[in-house]
């Protein structure tokens, strides 16, 4: 690759011709050319307003649902070409271990948020948020909170370290939300993120404008950026603060949502003693946040928070364990465990920043910046000066308040060693780096772990618990994952949105809404009581989903409880309960008037009053949920249910959905009884017995 790296613009692949402006692209181990990158005559604006308008109305047009299940195809599409990105995930640096990381850790956010998306999000494109308000006494006015697209394109400003998985951790929540995304990937690395998305492209299951690349730099992206258009940002603290500051985010309604570098700490509880498994857990951990991606991750530990008596264990098992695991050299190299950083300009910039820290009183105690002999492709061992290799280091401070310590990051395989004497004192150097994304505790202390972790909770956006227990499954310090938080407060951007379902839901907008059943119903897709509802005609659970409407609802008839009802229902269950079987006590209760029915009893009876028996669409009853007893039942007393068919969500691959419904119990008085939600599997379409019939 010597060519312009390509960008995806519309559709279609650009290049620039004769470009006043370009970028030479490098291979960080041998520093051979590997792309040039330019923008010079990229049309930025044509490519947001297509997304704006191609995008949306493709992506529109699909349900959560189907946008989940595509999902899963573009995982299973990288899935079968990803050899390849291993071979150009080398060339950035990157060792085998370091590419799974990236890429496997890629597609496998397409996968969770594929399963996520089916089962958390409704097959509709309103996503309704908590319960209904009522507004009125006569239930003629209500308020809801829905979530809807955001009108405009989800732009990624993506840092170097991670051109697959950085990529794709913001595009799958933003495609689950219907929001076009346009990709802009760090220059150094971001021919391996272009070759992610050609693969996407030459798939031909991207929807329309959903996927946009830009290779190489956008200097007027924010003058083109508009109110419904997001900013999603990894990198540097200091490039998001001006950043943030364009008046497009300050007025002009773009949201800005940043995830940066953070002095990240990790705490040895004093418990964990040398021997112990939580000291050498701890160092495992320290050694593998300093070695994988060569250093160069947001989330990688860069304050070693120890206790003073163990500071010299610490350095001594860290040095034997990078003396006996770590292999430093070009990734396709038999035997290397760690390649070099993903340029010589990062080179030189992290050997600069580790400079600022030995001014601040920081002594080198693991490694040398040095040139490092390396394990070179062809086998042999030796100097490769056109190569971005930074040995692993671990810099002690006798003095842990030091500044520097708390504020300066060396982006790459960098580590700093501080002692502590008492808890409050780790908790209050781990605050002193101005807000982290992640800080991992080591201890089988649980008065001490519960101590740290209420102290430092709040200048954290994750926090690792790691002792014996779970030392060998836990996914590590320096491993954040697509189903919880991803960022962190003050320094580390402030960002919290990526992670799970609420990473989507921040490419939505929450809005409130006020009206009559009738009209929040056709809006959310949700039945609400008081809309239209019809009974009598044929049984609700002989219509399958391409035959039920939501509203559809059975009225049974009555049923008498009595007394004798209620002592065979205790007997049979074991359920004696005082207030099912002597009348005294039960009176004394302030909740009831005397022996009252089961609550679990008239549940049981409602069933049997709304249930048709006969095979047919409605192929399972899955569990009930928020259930609630409202009115206690007096031997004597009638009951009545009501079902209405709530809501309908079929399933994309299955030949089957599922229908919720509505469930009221009421007395002879018309008074509440309960409310709980059916979940039902339906037939999407008539069974033969009910097509025979």
């Amino acid at each position: 690759m010597t060519e312009y790296l390509p960008s995806y613009i519309q559709g279609e692949w650009w290049t620039p011709t004769s470009p006043a402006r370009f970028t030479e692209v490098r291979d960080a181990s041998t520093g051979d050319v590997v792309t040039l990158v330019s923008t010079d005559g990229l049309d930025l604006a044509g490519a947001l307003a297509h997304a704006r308008s191609v995008g949306q109305k493709s992506l529109g047009a699909l349900t959560f649902h189907q946008r989940a299940v595509l999902l899963k195809q573009f995982a299973l599409a990288l899935t079968e070409r990803k050899d390849e990105l291993y071979a150009l995930s080398a060339r950035t640096g990157a060792t085998k271990s370091d590419s799974w990381v990236d890429i496997d850790g890629g597609i496998g956010v397409l996968f969770s948020y594929s399963g996520k998306g089916r089962r958390e999000l409704p097959n509709s494109r309103v996503h309704v948020d908590g319960p209904v308000e009522p507004l009125s006494k006569d239930g003629s006015f209500l308020g809801r909170h829905v979530y809807t697209t955001l009108p405009g394109v989800a732009v990624q400003i993506n840092a170097f370290n991670f051109p697959v998985w950085g990529s794709l951790e913001k595009f799958a929540p933003a495609f689950l939300a219907g929001m076009p995304t346009l990709v802009k990937p760090a220059t150094p690395t971001g021919y391996l993120a272009e070759a992610m998305v050609r693969i996407l492209v030459e798939s031909g299951l991207l929807p329309d404008g959903s996927l946009q690349l830009v290779s190489g730099s956008v200097p007027d992206l924010f003058e083109n950026l508009r109110l419904g258009d997001i900013v999603g940002f990894t990198g540097s603290a200091s490039t998001a603060e001006s950043l943030k500051a364009h008046p497009a985010v300050q007025t002009g309604g773009v949201r800005f949502t940043a995830e940066t570098d953070s002095i990240n700490a990790s705490v040895l509880g004093t418990d964990a003693i040398e021997g112990t498994p939580e000291f050498d857990a701890y160092v495992r951990q320290l050694v593998t946040e300093m070695t994988t991606k060569a250093g160069q991750k947001c989330t990688a530990i860069r304050r070693a928070i120890v206790p003073t008596g163990s500071a010299d264990a610490v350095i001594a098992a860290v040095q034997a364990r990078i003396t006996e695991r770590t292999v430093l050299g070009d990734p396709r190299a038999e035997g290397a465990t760690m390649g070099p950083l993903a340029s010589t300009a990062q080179r030189d910039e992290v050997l600069r920043q580790v400079a600022k820290l030995q001014d601040a009183g920081g002594q080198i105690v693991v490694g040398s910046t040095d040139a490092p002999e390396v394990r070179l492709a062809d086998g042999t061992t030796g100097l490769s000066p056109d190569g971005a290799f930074v040995s692993p280091l671990l810099l002690r401070f006798d003095d842990p308040q030091s500044d520097a310590a708390h504020s300066v990051e060396a982006f790459g395989p960098v580590s700093s060693l501080l002692t502590y004497d008492t808890i409050a004192d780790a908790a209050a150097l781990v605050a002193r780096g101005g807000g982290s994304l992640v800080t991992s505790i080591a201890t089988h202390d649980p008065v001490q772990a519960v101590e740290l972790a209420t102290r430092i909770a709040p200048f954290n956006g994750r926090m690792l618990l790691l002792d014996r227990d779970d030392a060998r499954s836990s996914t590590g310090h320096g491993s954040p994952l697509p189903n919880l938080v991803h960022g962190g407060p003050g320094r580390a951007g402030g960002g919290e949105e990526l992670g799970g379902i609420r990473a989507v839901l921040h490419h939505m907008q929450r809005t409130a809404v006020q009206g009559s059943p009738e009209m929040l119903t056709a809006l959310t897709g949700v039945w609400h009581a008081g809309a239209a509802a019809r009974s009598g005609g044929r049984h609700p659970f002989r219509k399958s989903l391409a035959e039920l409407l939501i509203g559809d609802q059975i009225v049974s008839a009555s049923r008498e409880v009595t007394l004798d009802d209620i002592e065979t229902f205790a007997h049979f269950t074991g359920d004696t309960f005082y207030a099912h079987m002597d009348d005294e006590a039960a009176a004394a209760n302030p909740f009831f008037p005397g022996r009252v029915a089961h609550g679990y009893l008239l549940v049981s009876w409602a069933a049997g009053l709304f249930v048709d028996p006969e095979p047919g669409p409605v192929l399972a009853n899955y569990g009930l949920e928020n259930l609630r007893f409202i009115t206690p039942v007096s031997p004597g007393d009638t009951i009545r249910v009501e079902l209405t068919a709530k809501q309908i969500t079929p399933r994309e691959t299955d030949d089957y959905g599922e229908v919720r419904w509505d469930a009221v119990i009421r007395n002879q008085a018309d008074e509440l009884v309960a409310t709980y939600d059916v979940l039902t599997l339906v037939s999407k379409e008539p069974t033969s017995e009910v097509a025979a019939a």
